[in-house]
């Protein structure tokens, strides 16, 4: 039998040490892939870390095409993992991080199973620009997506802008990813699912699968509106939002 609690304790101790590990031996099932990251997730929780949501993940068609599958992953969020807007961020923290810019929301109240639009956008308090950075703990970067699910969804740190009334039509906002200034990938938050409250609609519902739901207060990365950028020590990166200002962070060493 696997021992997933094994697996979940040797995913935790990577992502504390920054130190990649082999792809798993056996391919999991998605079920004990969430297992395990329900698993390594509370490592951070025991140790005195508060969940503060979710990430979305896989969330557009080319995406899933990648990795082989048809349904988007998501991937538990800590306070621990918050990065403040503008501040520095260690490289040496991470394993090979990379940026990618996303919508964020903030709820105001519980959504659990399916739900329509309309329930969706009830539940939105407000709305940001937001910076995702992953850093899958497998080396060079290969996994399968029951592995990439067990890792967490690849997730380890975000940074999020001013939060904004929910009423910002966040539907096809243009977007922009800059190094040091110079944009390195252009796009739109259609290129979530079509349109960001699709994410949140599929979160609630992919959550209700694992038997665990959105809570007031939760805050939802709906998933990369571009391709994820490498990260590198003394870089300022900084994603721009049409309508919603701006994240940014220095890349210390």
């Amino acid at each position: 039998m696997t021992d997933l609690n094994a697996i979940a304790l040797r995913l935790h101790e990577a992502a504390m040490t920054a130190t990649a590990v082999p792809q798993l031996e056996a391919e999991l099932s998605t079920a004990d892939a969430y297992e395990v990251q329900r698993l390594s997730i509370k490592q951070r929780l025991t140790a005195g870390e508060r969940h503060i949501g979710i990430k979305m993940g896989l969330t557009s068609k080319a995406k899933m095409a990648q990795v082989g599958v048809n349904e988007m992953s998501w991937g538990r969020l800590t306070d621990g993992m918050l990065t403040e807007d503008g501040s520095t961020l260690s490289r040496s923290r991470y394993i090979h991080p990379r940026a990618e810019p996303e919508i964020a929301f903030r709820l105001k109240r519980p959504l659990e199973g399916k739900v329509t639009a309309l329930e969706a956008y009830a539940a939105i308090e407000s709305v940001a620009g937001a910076i995702e950075i992953i850093d899958s703990r497998y080396k060079d970067f290969k996994f399968r997506f029951s592995d990439a699910v067990a890792d967490n969804a690849s997730s380890t740190a975000l940074v999020i802008g001013t939060w904004h009334n929910p009423n910002v039509d966040f539907g096809n906002l243009g977007i922009s990813l800059e190094v040091d200034g110079d944009p390195v990938e252009i796009g739109s938050s259609a290129a979530i699912m079509g349109h960001p409250i699709r994410s949140l609609i599929a979160a609630a519902r992919l959550m209700a699968e694992r038997g665990a739901s959105l809570a007031a207060g939760d805050i939802v990365l709906s998933g990369g509106a571009t391709a994820a950028k490498p990260l590198q020590s003394g870089t300022f990166v900084r994603a721009r939002f049409e309508a919603l200002g701006q994240a940014a962070f220095l890349v210390g060493d």
